[in-house]
């Protein structure tokens, strides 16, 4: 395993550095490897487990005592995150409980503090949005299967009506202290009681329904209020909507990471949406005005027609002038989808192609031969004209 790196290094400052110089070099890095600022770099992740994990660190007096005294060693166990396995919801906890939050998206942080060694662990799920709602914001009811404080006792782990007693190991204070000796002396390190789980007190009488943990599974519904933007790889955190700690400790968080359904009309790009319009030869060569759908619903069609059905949406009118050359993009502004956490929007760009019938009757076969001899239809270049070759295509 590779050696961890300086936790002073790690936030870029000094030995002797202050409370608030640690908080601001945090503060500082956390928002610029913020994984939602960085979707999909591995690299910015890690950096930012990194400097979370620094500053968990060296913002408690006690931890940064024993990191200075004994190194990384020093603060191994005792209670919290095993920082041997600092993970992204360990780094996005401290983020957030320091209240540097991205506004809504986030929500409020968290006070520091509280019981930590029982907290419930994260869940994570992930929630599918068509593109109209990324368009618009939506509310989604979640269903989730996640520990809850027992029925019976409430979630103290005790049967109804006893009572517990002081740890006899920690004598209630939840840590002990372990001597060893090395080459440099004696070493002491306070870990967590391994008797009461570092909890200061023993149940002698355990709640028969949960055995003693304070947890039982069952069924939870979860509104989230998913706002307008969102991307794949975006998340919310619903805070306190995970498992519930054993006995009484906070419950964990809700991660709810956002998956984007695949649309059949629109591409997305960023906020831009491309839109594929199918002309005919007569359009293009003659100039013709058409509609364009929008990835806002029709409220007289949206129920009733499929995704894939362009009058399911309401449309807008745009003019294709004559000789529009296969290719050419219309860009139709602010149409596209709003900027998360912005009043900026995106264009609707439509990208012209050309449709070719499939099938011809002799009519139509005769008038298409007609004008492939037509020297207006052959390109200034001397290559064979569009009609030369769907005639040669046809029927060659």
């Amino acid at each position: 395993m590779a050696s961890k790196a300086d936790y002073y290094q790690v936030l870029g400052v000094g030995r002797d550095a202050s409370e608030e110089d640690i908080k601001k070099a945090y503060r500082k890095l956390a928002m610029q490897y913020h994984p939602d600022r960085n979707p999909g770099d591995e690299a910015a992740e890690e950096k930012f487990k990194e400097v979370s994990e620094a500053y968990e660190i060296l913002s408690h007096g006690d931890k940064r005592a024993r990191y200075d005294r004994f190194g990384h060693e020093g603060v191994r166990g005792g209670g919290g995150p095993d920082f041997q396995h600092f993970d992204l919801a360990d780094a996005l906890r401290t983020f957030m409980e320091e209240g540097f939050g991205f506004g809504s998206f986030f929500g409020q942080g968290r006070g520091r503090g509280g019981n930590r060694r029982h907290r419930g662990s994260d869940l994570q799920i992930k929630l599918q949005l068509s593109m109209e709602e990324v368009a618009q914001g939506v509310n989604k009811k979640i269903k989730i299967n996640r520990n809850q404080n027992c029925s019976v006792c409430g979630g103290n782990g005790q049967k109804p009506g006893s009572s517990s007693v002081t740890c006899p190991t920690c004598q209630g204070h939840g840590e002990v202290r372990q001597v060893s000796q090395s080459i440099f002396g004696r070493i002491v390190n306070v870990v967590t009681c391994p008797d009461c789980s570092g909890e200061g007190k023993k149940i002698n009488d355990p709640c028969q329904q949960c055995q003693g943990k304070g947890i039982e599974k069952s069924e939870d519904t979860v509104e989230v209020k998913i706002p307008a933007g969102v991307m794949t790889g975006n998340y919310l955190t619903v805070q306190g909507r995970g498992n519930a700690g054993l006995r009484g400790g906070p419950a964990g968080d809700l991660l709810v990471v956002i998956e984007e359904k695949e649309h059949p009309l629109f591409v997305r790009h960023d906020t831009d949406l491309i839109y594929d319009f199918y002309a005919s030869f007569s359009q293009l060569a003659l100039g013709a005005e058409v509609e364009i759908p929008t990835i806002v619903p029709d409220e007289d069609n949206s129920e009733e027609l499929p995704e894939e059905d362009p009058n399911r949406y309401q449309s807008v009118q745009i003019q294709i002038p004559a000789g529009t050359q296969p290719g050419k993009i219309f860009r139709l502004r602010n149409k596209g989808l709003p900027e998360l956490n912005s009043h900026r929007t995106g264009d609707l760009l439509v990208r012209v192609k050309v449709w070719v019938p499939t099938k011809l009757n002799s009519r139509e076969k005769e008038l298409l031969k007609e004008l492939a001899e037509s020297e207006n239809l052959m390109p200034p270049t001397g290559d064979k004209s569009f009609f030369q070759k769907f005639k040669e295509a046809l029927f060659e």
